[in-house]
């Protein structure tokens, strides 16, 4: 039989730890095919809550203790209790669980019907049909919460998650392994690990789904959300959005396609000097092409395509192919340089009053070329020189 471990982080929360263990039990009676046990992790609780834990073992076996010598957050107290939990107590699955019963127990049921239906990661849901916030929150607590999970779902242009911020969660230990080296930070020690714990269980693939609930606020006690949750929030998520963004492949070929479009007009002046008669153009702009195909062919085997560098063997006929992937564009390029030397002609078509500029169609016709031959370039490059590599 596997077995499940509800953790509920505490600190303070004297008033409200026996009755949130009490529905639990309630709740474990009704669940058949798995094992079940709670885990209180106690961030050294001044008031004494470690104390009552340890008066409610008595009678319950089914509760686990564990006390943090020193308060760490919510996040140093999920990891450490995930640790003990899957690590020492054999788990296989974690619930996170309020200890102020602001998460319904009557749902975790759901929650274990979903991970037997061959998900990884389920979360209670505020934010789809069936749950809810409380009506008597505040407009701004309200509009932290909605607003801030439609900020994060446009941010991250992922929509498959409604609540991003939910702290009602069941987690498999395969998730737990899989992401908990890389949630170390100190920025992860707060609210924030719930951003980030999620985050990089969607980048790894993982199955994640949502059960609806109805947000319960607490009676006892006050919330432990404080300013610092919306600061280190905002920074993580637009640290790592960034991030994912510079590393899209399709942005890398555009920085690089940006940088072979300088070097090839920056070249072209340099071999229009060297042929400078109008006829000549058109070798002129063949040969900047050419130095702008250079450049991009290294770039993008170092940094675009990083990821399926060429060996040293394999260079010399990549590169061949490379160009003749490149044809496409050289061709297009070379056609709207051939059609506005001999039709249009090499004359100036507007000056540019404070650079004192003129601005020749030859210069015109190299951007438009570049921009179309780009669209090709991006499909050949992917498809012929650096295909993907096969398992």
């Amino acid at each position: 039989m596997q077995k499940a471990i509800v953790i509920i982080p505490t600190y303070n929360e004297k008033g409200n730890i026996t009755k949130t263990v009490e529905a639990l039990a309630d709740v474990f009676k009704t669940i058949k095919k798995w094992q079940m046990k709670v885990l209180v992790v106690d961030d050294s609780s001044p008031d004494g809550t470690s104390l009552v834990v340890k008066d409610l073992q008595k009678k319950l076996s089914f509760l686990e203790l564990l006390v943090n010598k020193k308060k760490s957050g919510l996040g140093g107290a999920y990891l450490s209790g995930m640790n003990y939990a899957f690590n020492k107590l054999g788990a296989d699955l974690v619930f996170e669980f309020d200890a102020d019963l602001s998460h319904d127990p009557q749902k975790i049921p759901q929650f274990l019907a979903k991970i037997d239906q061959g998900n990884d990661f389920v979360l209670g849901s505020r934010y789809i049909k069936g749950g809810s916030i409380p009506e008597n929150w505040g407009f701004h607590r309200k509009f932290l919460s909605v607003v801030g999970n439609l900020f994060i779902n446009f941010l991250m242009l992922d929509f498959s998650i409604r609540d991003w911020t939910t702290g009602y969660r069941a987690i498999k230990k395969e998730v737990y392994e899989s992401v908990e080296k890389e949630m170390h930070d100190g920025m992860f020690s707060g609210y924030t690990f719930q951003i980030g714990f999620l985050h990089k269980a969607l980048r790894k693939k993982f199955k994640i789904t949502e059960v609806p609930f109805q947000f319960v606020d607490r009676v006892i006690g006050k919330s432990k959300i404080g300013p610092e949750y919306i600061k280190n929030t905002l920074l993580y998520l637009m640290r790592v959005r960034i991030k994912e963004i510079l590393e899209m492949r399709v942005v890398k070929f555009a920085i690089v396609g940006a940088f072979g479009a300088a070097t090839q007009l920056l070249t072209l002046y340099f071999w229009r000097m060297l042929f400078s008669s109008e006829k000549s153009f058109v070798i002129a702009n063949f040969l900047s092409i050419e130095t702008a195909v250079v450049a991009n062919f290294i770039l993008s085997n170092m940094w675009t395509f990083k990821d399926r560098k060429l060996k040293t063997s394999q260079i010399p006929l990549s590169f061949l192919t490379f160009n003749l992937s490149s044809a496409g564009s050289i061709l297009i390029q070379t056609l709207i340089a051939i059609f506005t030397a001999n039709v249009i002609g090499l004359k100036p078509v507007f000056t540019l009053p404070i650079l004192n500029k003129v601005i020749d169609t030859g210069i015109i016709s190299a951007v438009i070329g570049i921009f179309v031959g780009m669209f090709w370039n991006f499909f050949a490059y992917n498809t012929f020189v650096w295909k993907k590599k096969k398992h």
